[in-house]
């Protein structure tokens, strides 16, 4: 335990060193926030702030699982932790990229539209695929699942496993996707659910698993001190999906995608109330909510930006304390 607040803590201190080496560059390259138009009009005062922040997220975190290999396999002499590490931090890595390079054609090439759909889509799907099959054929931990609040666990067969966990990784990515829209929401919720699977690490001594979730958690405290509001940097594409990924690797990983349903209850609203809005509108022709995703909805209700991170950070902490108590039945 004592291990883990250190890597959590030197993590945190190279987030912040990366953050005020990486934010000036960003900012000299104008690589600047793109408001629309049809979004929140208090959001146009945000145009220009620097984005694809998520790249300091990522360094840091290779910094240190760069580290974590070296010591675990030269010092620590225990090569397996070191090894399962990997896995965690390529999916994170993998989804991170796609995300880069749909921030970087929006935001250097100036390609507003980004990323065509299709190959963004592809983009991740390949790396959920490739993370689902190395889980199943060369980690080998099983396709049984656990379920909340029970001691019991469900055994899947491995034609259900895989799609259902490429149904995962794909959900929860797009699902904190579409979180990030206010200053420091994204990252203050994901960094409550990290913490608590990281938690769940800890608990059931999975230590690549507490590692990796200590890294990333400590990457993103030191963000949030730039994200929080009023911000000075954006995550973008690269940083969300990032973070979807680690999230979905993580649980995984536990064998606990069904916790998510509990501990990613901010985001899947977020998600359903896109959904609902989408599906409502085009039936009707009118809208559920004032703007989705949801908390534009609440922003547009008069609600301030701090109030929405602080009441959606709270519900997520609540959340996820259940999901804790959940696994301890």
């Amino acid at each position: 335990m004592e291990f883990q607040v250190k890597v959590l803590i030197l993590t945190f201190i190279i987030t912040v060193i990366s953050s005020l080496i990486i934010i000036p560059i960003l900012r000299k390259l104008k690589v600047g926030q793109i408001e629309r138009d049809d979004g929140p009009q208090s959001h146009l005062k945000k145009q220009g702030t620097p984005t694809m922040g998520g790249i300091i997220i990522i360094i840091s975190v290779v910094v240190i699982c760069a580290f974590l290999f070296f010591y675990y396999t030269k010092i620590r002499k225990e090569p397996s932790i070191a090894k399962n590490i990997l896995p965690l931090l390529f999916a994170s890595i993998g989804f991170g990229i796609i995300g880069f390079i749909d921030d970087f054609k929006k935001l250097v090439l100036k390609n507003t539209k980004g990323l065509k759909p299709a190959a963004k889509m592809l983009g991740l799907l390949i790396i959920a695929v490739a993370y689902a099959l190395f889980l199943t054929n060369i980690l080998n931990i099983g396709t049984d699942i656990y379920i909340p609040f029970t001691t019991n666990t469900i055994h899947l067969p491995i034609w259900v496993y895989i799609p259902f966990a490429i149904f995962v990784m794909l959900a929860t990515t797009n699902a904190i996707n579409l979180t990030d829209g206010v200053d420091g929401l994204s990252s203050s919720v994901t960094t409550i659910i990290l913490t608590c699977l990281t938690v769940i690490g800890i608990i059931f001594n999975i230590k690549e698993v507490t590692l990796f979730g200590s890294s990333l958690s400590g990457a993103c405290l030191g963000f949030l001190l730039f994200n929080l509001y009023p911000s000075k940097v954006m995550m973008g594409d690269t940083g969300s999906l990032c973070l979807g990924g680690a999230v979905a690797a993580m649980a995984l990983y536990l064998k606990m995608p069904l916790l998510l349903l509990i501990i990613a209850i901010i985001p899947i609203l977020e998600t359903l109330s896109v959904i609902m809005q989408v599906t409502h509108f085009k039936r009707t022709g009118n809208r559920i909510f004032k703007m989705a995703p949801l908390h534009h909805h609440f922003e547009l209700s008069g609600w301030r930006e701090n109030k929405i991170v602080s009441i959606f950070s709270i519900i997520t902490l609540i959340a996820c304390i259940i999901g804790l108590l959940s696994i301890s039945i």
